[in-house]
């Protein structure tokens, strides 16, 4: 389990393909600090196990399934990751529960300056519009954020600039894919109304909310 609280931001090194998938290795620092092969560490949001460790960085192989889910499909060398680890039990929880599995990837459509804040435009895929709630949580590449507005399919979030400055958002640009999950919470919350038939199946959680 994660926060969604970017601890670093690494950058990719290498990329070797194996049967089934990839091992990639990424330079980093702050995050080796009491990691350990075979801990979870969530990496652009997606929830991956370290296989080895080095001096400048580490490790973790993806599997045909998480690269078909998620943006690490088109991943480089030199491209930039943000890194959390797991949650401590000890920890405050100051974003939100984020389990690092990744539900679908959207596409950032706008970036555009706000004052000193940037507003993210970033479309997601219509099947999941029932799952996004205005002033709820997403996690971006891993990154808990808010969501500021809705327009369909479409979420704009506002990206204060300690965010842009400690995550790999200071690095994406109009059309770059990203990997989103929404709210557990309120996934579970939805279906089980929904299977109980206190809601209707095509009622969406916003609309749920307006009506309690």
């Amino acid at each position: 389990m994660f926060t969604g609280l970017i601890e670093e931001v690494g950058r990719i090194t290498g990329i070797r393909y194996k049967s089934g998938g990839l091992s990639i290795d990424v330079k980093a620092e702050k995050i080796l600090e009491g990691t350990k092969i075979g801990d979870s560490i969530a990496i652009n949001g997606v929830c991956l196990t370290v296989t080895d460790i080095y001096s400048d960085g580490f490790s973790f192989d993806l599997s045909q399934e998480t690269l078909n889910r998620t943006s690490f499909k088109d991943v480089k060398v030199g491209d930039f990751l943000n890194l959390e680890r797991a949650l401590r039990v000890s920890d405050r929880l100051g974003g939100h529960i984020v389990q690092g599995h990744v539900d679908t990837t959207g596409v950032i459509t706008g970036i555009s300056p706000s004052g000193d804040h940037t507003i993210f435009t970033v479309q997601f895929p219509s099947d999941y519009r029932d799952l996004v709630v205005e002033k709820g949580s997403i996690a971006v590449d891993g990154i808990s954020l808010t969501v500021n507005e809705i327009n369909d399919s479409r979420v704009k979030i506002n990206i204060i600039p300690h965010t842009i400055q400690n995550t790999n958002l200071r690095y994406r640009k109009v059309g770059d894919v990203v990997n989103l999950e929404f709210d557990i919470l309120g996934k579970y919350v939805l279906n089980m109304l929904r299977r109980t038939g206190t809601v209707k199946t095509t009622e969406s959680l916003e609309n749920l909310l307006d009506r309690f």
